[in-house]
């Protein structure tokens, strides 16, 4: 729960706020919810104007950006914040339209950037359940696939969009179609990322036998005719969707018994996480990630610290804490 502790306590609301809120409960119709909403909202503020001494008419944007920041130190969040500073735009734009001020304060006021949560990844040990894992019990086919799937989220770093817009090799439509490949021989897989940019991924061994285990089963029993060039299909021969590869890469998790939800972007945060661990190179993480600004690639960094800070928590001697 967000903390008020240095917010004013709201006093009674002015006419002119009364008048807005008035408004947009005839003329916008709200549903009781969002009219209380608003009205909370302008609480808020004519408590934040009282405390200032100033009236709720005369503030200036100095002032919201003022309210803002004691939000934010109460420990309001940065979404929490900028809601509010929407309900008092809109206000000051009514007020602006009637006359009532000459100004909106609290145009161009922002609310603090929220800060970026950390990807998620795997451990190592997870990741390699994930991927060793093998069902005995299902489809060859269905687990020949799902396999090579995983070998290669994990083992090259591909997004989803890019994994299911490879093909088993470059034809004439390839480029047209903005399409990959994988050149197995080579070890590599030629992908298409964002913005259209192309870029060359080595493909690890283990990746390379699961690729050549599917690709030796992958034809059949779909009908002559009906096999599109994508290197994963479904059971009718058409290129697999990025929604399917999600539900199977969950289901996989779930059999290979791991409690953490998973799917195709964790592979990918788990591989930039652990080859940054070993290497420490984010130059290189950089470029097999496809990522058009190294500080993109720096929030793995972050992971990596929180790796190395749990390591010496663990092993310490003078880290460890008294029980």
């Amino acid at each position: 729960m967000e903390s008020a502790a240095s917010e004013p306590c709201a006093p009674a609301l002015p006419a002119p706020a009364l008048a807005y809120l008035e408004h947009v409960r005839v003329e916008k119709r709200l549903a009781p919810r969002t009219h209380t909403l608003y009205t909370l909202d302008l609480q808020k503020l004519a408590g934040f104007a009282q405390a200032a001494q100033v009236e709720l008419l005369a503030l200036q944007p100095a002032h919201i950006r003022r309210f803002a920041a004691q939000m934010h130190g109460a420990g309001r969040s940065a979404r929490g914040i900028a809601l509010i500073l929407s309900g008092w735009r809109g206000f000051f734009q009514w007020a602006a339209r009637q006359g009532l001020v000459p100004m909106n304060p609290v145009e161009g006021v922002r609310a603090p950037r929220a800060p970026k949560p950390l990807p998620k990844a795997l451990g190592v040990e997870d990741a390699l359940q994930l991927v060793n894992h093998v069902n005995a019990e299902a489809d060859p086919w269905l687990e020949a696939r799902d396999a090579a799937m995983a070998e290669l989220l994990y083992g090259s770093g591909l997004r989803v969009a890019e994994l299911v817009g490879l093909d088993v090799a470059p034809g004439p439509d390839t480029e047209r179609l903005a399409r990959g490949w994988i050149d197995l021989a080579a070890g590599e897989a030629h992908v298409l990322g964002k913005g259209s940019k192309r870029r060359i991924v080595p493909v690890g061994n283990a990746a390379v036998q699961a690729l050549h285990s599917w690709l030796a089963i992958r034809a059949h029993p779909i009908a002559a005719g009906a096999l599109e060039p994508a290197l994963f299909i479904g059971r009718r021969g058409a290129r697999l969707t990025a929604q399917s590869v999600w539900v199977r890469l969950r289901a996989r998790a779930r059999q290979a018994g791991l409690t953490t939800s998973v799917h195709p972007h964790v592979l990918r945060h788990s591989f930039a996480s652990h080859l940054l661990q070993s290497s420490g190179d984010l130059r290189a993480v950089q470029e097999l990630l496809g990522h058009a600004s190294i500080a993109t690639t720096q929030i793995y960094t972050r992971l990596d610290f929180q790796h190395l800070a749990q390591a010496y928590e663990n092993a310490h001697p003078r880290a460890r804490r008294k029980r």
